[in-house]
């Protein structure tokens, strides 16, 4: 299925119009469900762009998984663009390629983040720099929020989303079994992708915040405290198989809760 549509968006990258976003999207529903993941999404709709939308990070699986939410690309660091094979994808995706270690040119990346954000996009931002086992949330880095500035009159969405992996064959997994979803340290891409689809189905949760704007805050750093605090409590109570705390400040854009389950389908050998 990849080899066939690979060509197929490259042709529509080039295009005008929605296809380039839209082909993603369908394509990581059908992924997803051949890799035998059951998602639920809970809380508000994804907004409209302008919107950065703020994950924690655990696994590449994190990226098919959000990308089942709406159409949408990433913002990743810039030597997954010369990965053999993966680059690809996600140059497909029209990721927003930075570099994470240029600390001086940290305008630059932003500009290239709120160029991208100007012209309506939904980007997703992983804002630990890096990917955890599972268990907890990382320190988030605070550089990159300043790209929801204003941009010709119009300010962007700021929306947090809590994503966790909780049950393997519909048992939750436990502290000791989520290590095998996440996907970290100096783990070997593909071995570990050859690990996934040997585990067999796993349920994973994704909970989408109030939408919110940088104007409603200090500064970036108050920003990234809100959303990292928010991400941390959800993450906690998708783990504990609690239902996530809804009781936020606020009314989503879309004043109807978005609640909805994609069933994973098992692939027996």
């Amino acid at each position: 299925m990849t080899l066939v549509l690979i060509p197929v968006q490259a042709v529509l990258k080039v295009l005008p119009g929605r296809g380039k976003r839209c082909l993603p999207f369908l394509y990581h529903r059908l992924l997803t469900r051949i890799l035998g993941i059951g998602l639920t999404f809970t809380g508000s709709r994804p907004a409209e762009g302008p919107v950065l939308i703020v994950s924690n990070h655990q696994s590449w699986l994190d990226i098919p998984s959000l990308s089942t939410l709406a159409p949408l690309s990433f913002i990743s660091k810039s030597e997954v663009s010369s990965w053999p094979f993966f680059g690809t994808l996600a140059r497909l995706q029209r990721t927003v390629f930075i570099e994470r270690a240029d600390r001086r040119g940290v305008d630059r990346q932003n500009s290239k983040i709120t160029d991208r954000l100007s012209t309506q996009d939904r980007l997703v931002l992983f804002a630990e720099g890096t990917s955890s086992d599972g268990n907890r949330v990382l320190p988030f880095k605070t550089a990159l929020f300043a790209s929801a500035q204003a941009l010709k009159g119009e300010e962007p969405w700021v929306q947090a989303a809590s994503i966790a992996y909780t049950r393997v064959h519909g048992i939750p997994m436990g502290r000791q079994f989520r290590p095998y979803a996440a996907w970290y340290g100096d783990m070997n891409l593909l071995s570990h992708l050859w690990a996934v689809v040997r585990l067999g189905p796993l349920d994973c949760a994704i909970h989408l915040h109030t939408p919110v704007q940088l104007s409603d805050f200090s500064g970036r750093k108050a920003l990234a405290a809100h959303i990292h605090d928010e991400i941390v409590t959800t993450h906690r109570r998708l783990l504990q198989g609690l239902d996530p705390d809804v009781t936020e400040g606020g009314e989503p854009l879309d004043s109807a809760p978005m609640t909805a389950t994609l069933p994973a389908v098992e692939v027996r050998t």
